[in-house]
């Protein structure tokens, strides 16, 4: 497929391909004509640039997995993202459930809610967000 196609599949523009070819993240396509020509494996690295783009890696995290000579030094890699993912889990959650606190909270300034204080304070939250009203 011609590179705007590749592009239009993934709601990317060519240039992003263009720059992931460069950055060493795809493998150059094959020119026909003087275009270039991507193949299913193409689209499989796309796909898997997105994937971990979304997961929060850097390009040239990715890069560097993609590109590791073994197997051991890719797990390592992969385990050091992966705890630096399961925090981000952990602040999600816990943002979350001060989201839901404040959706259900009737103080006039949640900011003086002892529930909502206690939830700041201690960066955890609650262990079960639906449960109970704000105290004030």
């Amino acid at each position: 497929m011609r590179i705007g196609e590749l592009a239009e599949q993934f709601g990317l523009a060519p240039h992003v391909l263009r720059h992931w070819e460069t950055m060493g993240l795809i493998a150059p396509a094959a020119r026909v004509n003087g275009r270039r020509r991507y193949t299913r494996d193409h689209v499989i690295r796309v796909m898997t640039i997105i994937r971990a783009k979304a997961a929060g890696m850097s390009l040239e995290q990715i890069r560097e997995v993609l590109n590791v000579s073994g197997q051991a030094e890719r797990q390592a890699l992969l385990q050091r993202h992966h705890v630096a993912l399961e925090r981000r889990l952990e602040e999600i959650s816990a943002s979350k459930s001060l989201i839901e606190h404040l959706m259900r909270c009737s103080a006039d300034d949640f900011t003086q809610c002892p529930d909502y204080q206690r939830m700041v304070e201690t960066g955890a939250g609650f262990q079960d967000p639906h449960e109970g009203a704000c105290v004030i």
